[in-house]
């Protein structure tokens, strides 16, 4: 089975879903097999509630802009059949998956995120590759040059794209080489290198002799590096 991943991102009205605060915008890219599909899911949500004034200054969204979104309830469960089974890509997973269970906590379905996928924190990924140095995600876009120059602020489907390219960079890029037509994995599903042994009977290996011309203009070529280095030349040398 291909391997799903779903890069996500929130935006909320503040810092604490213990005091209140509720998601207002949910972003995702979709990565199967290592490849962007296009396949994304996007909402802004009604929060009915205030934003608090910080937060807004991070995101730029205002309660006016949402007061005709749906709220959480409406979308919850094409966000389910959204990520179920993939495992979700989240830069300080625990801010939010616990926005994420606070929201389906209000809803009559007793759901809890990591009940319907895994997660992995590209946080403490790159906490672990780069000890010791900022790891926002700012700061890993100027580490792997990936380009983050549409962030004047926050948004959940930007920062989740732009995550997916971090995300890539930082776990070894090209995953796939492609010899005459065929894939070949440089990576098995645990993540340790795989060596496919290629069956060769029956190949025969072709040798072509140069001819006499071929010959000639080589020693012509070799008499003329000879002359410029002063009869250096180090193939005539190893001869």
């Amino acid at each position: 089975m291909a391997t799903r991943q779903i890069v996500l991102d929130t935006e909320t009205t503040g810092l604490e879903p213990e005091q209140g605060h509720r998601i207002i915008e949910i972003g995702c890219v979709e990565l199967v097999e290592r490849r962007l599909t296009g396949n994304n899911f996007h909402v802004y949500l009604n929060p009915d509630r205030e934003i608090d004034a910080a937060a807004v200054e991070v995101h730029g969204i205002t309660n006016e802009m949402l007061a005709d979104k749906p709220r959480f309830g409406d979308i919850a469960d094409d966000l389910l059949a959204y990520v179920r089974g993939a495992e979700l890509i989240i830069h300080n997973a625990p801010f939010d998956v616990g926005f994420l269970d606070a929201e389906f906590a209000r809803l009559p379905d007793d759901v809890r995120t990591q009940d319907h996928c895994s997660v992995l924190d590209s946080l403490v990924m790159a906490r672990k590759k780069h000890p010791g140095q900022r790891n926002t995600l700012d700061a890993l876009c100027g580490r792997y040059d990936v380009d983050n120059s549409r962030r004047d602020k926050h948004g959940a489907l930007l920062d989740a794209e732009i995550l997916a390219d971090v995300y890539l960079a930082m776990t070894g890029g090209q995953r796939v080489l492609s010899l005459d037509g065929e894939a070949v994995s440089a990576e098995g599903g645990s993540g340790q290198s795989q060596v496919r042994t290629v069956d060769r009977s029956g190949l025969t290996l072709v040798v072509r002799q140069a001819c006499a011309d071929e010959l000639a203009a080589h020693e012509e070529r070799l008499s003329a590096i000879d002359r410029a280095c002063g009869g250096q030349a180090v193939w005539r040398s190893r001869q």
